[in-house]
């Protein structure tokens, strides 16, 4: 919502907004484009008198603000919808699809764009590192969007990306996720088939040709012409990458049908970007932009922020801010340090924040998730709602639960020493974990 509310600013709208609780970097970024906002959702805000209200997916029927605009009968609409008919009507759309590597996939693309000369606008749910901000207007024609299965508003229980209408589409992969919505894991590839209904004939897939779930969503309907990815021990698929031994898949050459087009090293780490750099390469082509330029500018690009973000190193403790939150992702991101540290302690943090998380739908997941790690730390509320103690039980003394933040801090620095890498992982702010820890580091 901040960054459609960045893009109608640049539209020449006056943006105000509200949310319960604003942090960075969304805040610092609202801050600088002059857009206000206040916490809470009180109807207050509605004095305003705005000539429409953009209502996010976070609001449900019984917030104060939700029900003062109904019972005044003021103008409503959904982000996804505002966005689809005020900027996308126009432009080639390209949607980045998937239940991990979204947001960077969707920025790796975005920069391949830009580096290109095309100034794309875009919608990325975190900030790009290569960029000042989340989202941007651009120029036409394309407009690339960080495309989430969510659902849309209180009153369209669709997913958000059913608005989008793009012409080129990465299907990154598909697992079961927010359970708070969807019951299992076929109600989601509904959404996904939905989403495929409104691809034209001359558009393109861009599939992950070895997720098994998205074979199926295709074998219940596909129009369009499709080019798929996987590793190159995966093949046979269309993009393909050969990575370099010893190299924690920082180097890695692509292919493409079977012959080599390119040759990417970069900063980043671990097999699932190169899978995310196949696939926005892969979508760039579509777009006009050949693989050797894409490799050009994936070899500069410097990833997304709370994306195995370091955030300091004290006294040789590195200390990294992740978003990873579901088992899979969890599991992949420690696997990617690991290649790049070797026998370095890895000390792995979580919170159970999101809401599929706090139903307790991935427990049993959790323990084999974090195997990599040397020890791990889970912020464990009391109103969890589930057995977390339990759930990770197996892990034994390689892991300890705690019930504030502060306990964490104090935990970490008395067991942290020279050489750690502390990773953090929470879609939300962990109640600024990453700060206080490296201020103890400093103060030990």
């Amino acid at each position: 919502m901040g960054g459609v509310a960045a893009i109608a600013k640049a539209a020449g709208f006056k943006v105000t907004g509200s949310d319960l609780n604003v942090y960075p970097p969304m805040s610092t970024q609202l801050n600088a484009l002059g857009i206000e906002f206040v916490q809470g959702y009180g109807a207050d805000q509605l004095n305003l008198k705005p000539d429409m209200i953009v209502v996010g997916n976070a609001l449900s029927r019984g917030s104060p603000v939700i029900e003062a605009i109904l019972d005044r009968g003021m103008p409503y609409i959904s982000g996804p919808l505002w966005l689809a008919e005020e900027v996308l009507h126009s432009r080639h759309v390209i949607a980045v699809t998937g239940t991990h590597g979204k947001t960077t996939t969707t920025a790796m693309l975005t920069w391949i764009l830009e580096h290109a000369g095309l100034e794309p606008g875009y919608l990325v749910g975190g900030v790009p590192s290569n960029f000042e901000s989340s989202a941007r207007l651009g120029k036409p024609p394309f407009f690339v969007i960080e495309a989430d299965e969510y659902d849309t508003a209180f009153f369209d229980k669709r997913a958000k990306f059913v608005h989008y209408r793009p012409r080129t589409a990465i299907l990154n992969n598909l697992e079961y996720d927010h359970a708070d919505i969807y019951p299992d894991v076929a109600s989601i590839r509904r959404q996904f088939n939905q989403l495929l209904r409104t691809v034209p004939g001359s558009g393109r897939l861009i599939v992950n040709g070895r997720d098994p779930e998205l074979a199926l969503t295709l074998s219940e309907g596909s129009w369009t012409p499709r080019e798929t990815f996987a590793l190159g021990r995966e093949a046979p698929c269309d993009w393909t990458a050969r990575i370099a031994e010893a190299s924690a898949a920082s180097r890695f050459e692509v292919h493409f049908k079977g012959r080599a087009v390119a040759e990417i090293a970069w900063s980043l780490i671990g097999e699932h970007n190169v899978l995310n750099a196949l696939a926005a390469i892969g979508a760039a082509n579509h777009a006009g932009v050949a693989p050797e330029r894409a490799a050009q500018a994936l070899s500069v690009f410097r990833g997304v922020k709370r994306r195995m973000e370091v955030r300091g190193v004290v006294d040789g403790i590195t200390v990294y801010d992740d978003f990873a939150h579901h088992p899979t992702a969890i599991e992949t991101t420690l696997k990617g340090l690991r290649a790049r540290v070797g026998g370095q302690r890895i000390l792995a943090v979580l919170e159970p924040r999101s809401n599929t998380m706090k139903l307790g739908v991935h427990r049993e997941e959790l323990a084999p998730s974090l195997k990599v790690a040397d020890k791990s730390w889970f912020l464990a509320p009391k109103d969890l709602g589930w057995d977390l103690k339990g759930a990770v039980s197996s892990m034994g003394d390689r892991v300890e639960l705690a019930a504030s933040v502060d306990e964490i801090v104090d935990s970490l620095a008395a067991e942290a020493r020279a050489g750690d890498h502390v990773l953090i992982m929470s879609n939300g702010g962990f109640g600024a974990l990453h700060d206080k820890l490296l201020t103890a580091l400093r103060a030990r």
